[in-house]
């Protein structure tokens, strides 16, 4: 009879985990490289300029979100520093967040903290 494998070994997990980063990183070597040869090293939301000293700090961003859309001409990427990188996807993760619920611009105020502020200093002021 053949050897029983067993859906309990520990490490089958970890090696797929590794395995699934290692062709991340690959993916994402490719297409970093590509991008860096394709468009100047400048950040397209702030101008930063970068070196080969600080290139590290200078990401693609795919326009889609999507990092399995990596077309050889670079239309879905751009090059964002750090910075605006991480903040272009906060934007994202608010106006996902977002889309279902009422935007904190349409509420009106309830409360007016400050109504009695002119009277309360005026208090003070004949007081001190």
């Amino acid at each position: 009879m053949g050897k029983k494998t067993s859906s309990a070994d520990p490490g089958r997990l970890d090696r797929i985990v590794a395995e699934a980063r290692r062709a991340a990183d690959q993916r994402a070597d490719s297409y970093r490289e590509q991008a860096l040869k394709i468009y100047p090293w400048i950040c397209g939301r702030c101008a930063r300029v970068f070196t080969r000293a600080n290139l590290r700090e200078l990401t693609v961003h795919h326009r889609d979100h999507n990092h399995d859309n990596n077309p050889p001409d670079g239309s879905n990427w751009e090059l964002l520093c750090l910075y605006c990188h991480d903040n272009e996807h906060q934007r994202q993760l608010e106006a996902a967040q977002g889309a279902g619920s009422s935007s904190p611009q349409g509420r009106v105020a309830t409360q007016a903290p400050f109504a009695d502020l002119k009277e309360l200093l005026r208090k003070k002021g004949s007081t001190g």
